[in-house]
């Protein structure tokens, strides 16, 4: 009998792929570890709606209790994985069992960077990763007059709007010119400054964080590296996150920026596959490895992984798609533009009124498209970046002109 297929985290992306396993109509033994206590659960409403209290906890659970048990998925939780014995196809577990597999998928994810500054160890300071990281804050948020977010990024903008809506008074520290100003430029990022400030968030923009201040063991205040202070109760740091390879790096696997892999997820161990967050996974439409730390990437990818482990022939080529919801702005942005690597920025309707579609171009092809306050427009988008057409500009800023018409 062969060894278990173990799958090495225990979020959306190590669930999924026990998921498809089972689906595909693989009878073998799953093993899914996980380093949380939780069973697996889904990350955007934790800084979305479960944050701000329009959805119950059990929301947020990838499946039900009782499906890992009835689809024969052994699931351990509070456990890691410690090391991988390449050598003779084993992992090591923080209980000091060593168990074998058949085949191992790393969805290991990432963690959120910190800030190594005076005061930056002291109570009231935090980060949003875990399904506990958003109970905490929940109950902070409710109690804290005054909140800060260290990093003007899709998390930090989101714990800013849900802190606003309970009446929090609201400072954002970016030493950037602006929020998302990396990813979107500064046309776009621009609509979401003016959205925290007609929302009443006070953005302390191109200064950082020099240190915390307390009192009593708890966070008081920030002082900000352009000589000015800011009061706190609640200081949420926001500053991104970096993949988990330490697993992989350990047992001698190509790393770089994330756990490299080829279109079909597999890593340069043949018998080990990477999904999620922690993969650098080549892509075939793009012609480049990306690493995608988004919820639709976790949900998609070990999917992919998981047929590739079974020996079907898998190129994963879906673009990287992700959404947020700020106040009453809704986006969701489809196709990869990297900063430096598009040449103008297209717009179709009307940006003060926040309705519009932003599309990333480069030498007239559409990279990337971003929908603002306007639905169902994503599948003309996909299209539009996947048909490589050369699109006249005038015709793509015109709201009268089909998208479908121009790919």
């Amino acid at each position: 009998m062969n060894a278990p297929i173990v799958i090495v985290g225990a979020g959306l992306a190590g669930s999924k792929a026990a998921e498809t396993l089972r689906a595909e109509g693989d009878d073998s033994d799953v093993v899914l570890i996980g380093a949380e206590p939780e069973r697996p659960y889904e990350r955007p409403a934790l800084s979305k709606d479960y944050l701000a209290g329009r959805v119950d906890r059990e929301s947020v659970y990838v499946h039900e209790a009782s499906w890992y048990e009835s689809h024969a998925v052994d699931l351990r939780v509070a456990t890691t994985v410690v090391a991988v014995d390449r050598t003779v196809s084993e992992v090591q577990l923080s209980t000091g069992e060593r168990l074998a597999y058949h085949r191992l998928l790393l969805a290991t994810g990432s963690q959120p960077r910190t800030l190594d500054v005076p005061g930056s160890t002291a109570s009231g300071i935090r980060t949003l990763r875990t399904l506990p990281d958003s109970d905490q804050l929940r109950e902070a948020i409710a109690t804290a007059s005054d909140v800060v977010v260290v990093g003007a990024g899709w998390i930090g903008l989101e714990v800013a709007a849900a802190a606003r809506a309970a009446g929090c008074t609201v400072t954002i520290v970016e030493t950037a010119d602006l929020p998302l100003v990396r990813i979107l430029g500064p046309q776009i990022a621009a609509v979401f400054a003016a959205l925290h400030r007609d929302n009443g968030v006070d953005l302390r923009l191109r200064t950082g964080v020099s240190r915390f201040t307390t009192a009593a063991g708890h966070v008081t205040g920030v002082e900000l590296s352009d000589g000015t202070s800011v009061a706190a109760q609640l200081v949420v740091v926001g500053v991104g996150i970096s993949p988990r390879v330490e697993l992989a790096a350990g047992a001698g696997l190509d790393v770089a920026d994330g756990v490299t892999t080829d279109a079909s997820l597999q890593t340069s161990d043949p018998r080990i596959y990477a999904a999620g967050d922690v993969a650098a996974a080549f892509h075939p439409l793009l012609g480049r490895r990306i690493r995608v730390e988004h919820w639709a990437n976790a949900l998609h990818q070990p999917q992919a992984a998981a047929r590739a482990m079974l020996g079907q022939d898998v190129s994963y080529d879906r673009l990287p798609y992700f959404y947020t919801d700020q106040f009453d702005l809704g986006m969701e942005y489809t196709g990869y533009a990297m900063p430096g690597e598009y040449d103008d920025v297209i717009i179709r309707g009307d940006l003060d009124a926040r309705e519009f579609v932003a599309f990333w171009t480069s030498g007239g092809r559409v990279a990337a498209g971003m929908n603002v306050n306007v639905w169902d427009v994503t599948d003309q988008i996909k299209a539009l970046i996947r048909s490589r057409a050369v699109v006249d500009p005038v015709a793509l800023a015109d709201p009268g002109t089909p998208l479908e018409s121009l790919s």
